[in-house]
């Protein structure tokens, strides 16, 4: 079982999110208040290339193993500063196929929908980190590190210390793609 150790949002946009008390997640909206809620697309690109694309990236989860493997390589990140609204503890967040339901807290439910795909903003914030967060794998592949994307199936009010129960979906599961 996996713990929220924090909560972000922010009503514009910007890179980096405020760390909050809490967040309301809103039944196929997302986060109360942050500017990428809605049942449309919400991210500047995005809405460039066709607005009326279902939201699929309502909630973003970051895993904060991934700051302590930063902190390793000279990078210093702190929940809510590469975007996340929610900042995870415990649970392989990469790892999880397509589908997945994760229990946020006593009520909220997200599905998760896929990878999160960086962008160059991200070295803007710190020099050398979407190198990081995106590499190659052995075979070539590329992979993507900085988070997964989701659609809240569930509203609920979601606070650091929350647990986060995982429900897998029905096998055959499929693995996370960029969304």
């Amino acid at each position: 079982m996996g713990v929220v150790t924090a909560v972000s949002r922010s009503e514009e946009y910007t890179f980096t999110k405020p760390v909050r008390d809490s967040i309301t997640l809103l039944e196929g909206l997302g986060v109360e208040g942050d500017v990428h809620q809605g049942v449309t697309v919400k991210h500047r690109s995005r809405v460039a290339q066709d607005p009326t694309q279902p939201n699929l990236r309502q909630v973003h989860l970051m895993h904060a193993e991934l700051f302590d493997e930063l902190r390793d390589k000279g990078f210093s990140v702190a929940p809510g500063e590469i975007g996340e609204n929610v900042t995870t503890r415990g649970i392989d967040l990469l790892g999880l196929p397509t589908g997945t339901l994760l229990h946020l807290g006593a009520e909220a439910v997200v599905e998760v929908t896929g990878l999160r795909n960086p962008c160059v903003q991200i070295d803007g914030f710190s020099r050398g980190l979407l190198k990081e967060v995106v590499g190659k794998g052995p075979d070539g592949e590329l992979i993507r590190r900085a988070g997964i994307m989701s659609v809240v199936r569930v509203g609920g009010v979601v606070r650091p210390g929350d647990e986060i129960r995982v429900e897998l979906p029905p096998e055959p599961h499929r693995p996370l793609q960029k969304v």
